[in-house]
């Protein structure tokens, strides 16, 4: 077993199973780029969502529209031969949160720290560099921001990182005043 903490739970045991045979094989940012283009096409799909989902289609029809769709996407033997497991033990569904499990021990293990930064708009280029070193000071290591957009932010930053939040929006900054207007805080 590597150094890295095996992630719990059922999509814990098949991502820590993956990132394992990964490391052995030296093909841990292939699976990843794997991983990336396998969660872009279920972020785009409604049919791909439905196929990992239902509990009607059956392990088989699920197996073959798997294997035809990792094909087209090119993705590696390892990658493919995972989620055939997956089919084949009716856990397709937990495929989702294997990816994210996946990447999190990845970023764990060269020493990255993600932040899940939202604004109310798109960042610049400029700006999201201006974060990312300002989390590095602040987290000591090297950061990975994961961007979000959200209206409701209104304006500002909120910023987690782990279990600590930073809410520097304008709409907490609004609803801090509405408390001390109503005498409150």
């Amino acid at each position: 077993m590597s150094q890295i903490t095996a992630a719990t739970g059922l999509q814990g045991r098949y991502a820590t199973a993956l990132f394992e045979l990964a490391l052995a094989a030296n093909k841990l940012d292939v699976v990843k780029s794997d991983l990336d283009v396998l969660d872009q096409a279920i972020v785009e799909s409604d049919d791909l969502r439905n196929v990992l989902r239902s509990p009607v289609i059956s392990r088989d029809v699920q197996a073959k529209a798997m294997a035809a769709l990792l094909d087209k996407l090119g993705v590696s033997e390892l990658t493919k031969k995972t989620v055939g497991v997956l089919c084949q033990k009716r856990r397709l569904f937990v495929l989702p949160s294997i990816i994210n499990s996946y990447l999190s021990m990845l970023s764990a293990h060269k020493g990255e720290v993600t932040a899940q930064v939202t604004s109310a708009a798109e960042l610049k280029k400029e700006q999201i560099e201006a974060v990312t070193g300002a989390l590095k000071e602040v987290v000591g290591a090297t950061v990975k921001v994961d961007l979000n957009v959200d209206p409701a932010v209104l304006g500002g930053l909120v910023v987690k990182v782990g279990s600590r939040v930073f809410d520097a929006s304008l709409r907490t900054k609004l609803q801090k005043l509405e408390l001390a207007m109503k005498g409150v805080a």
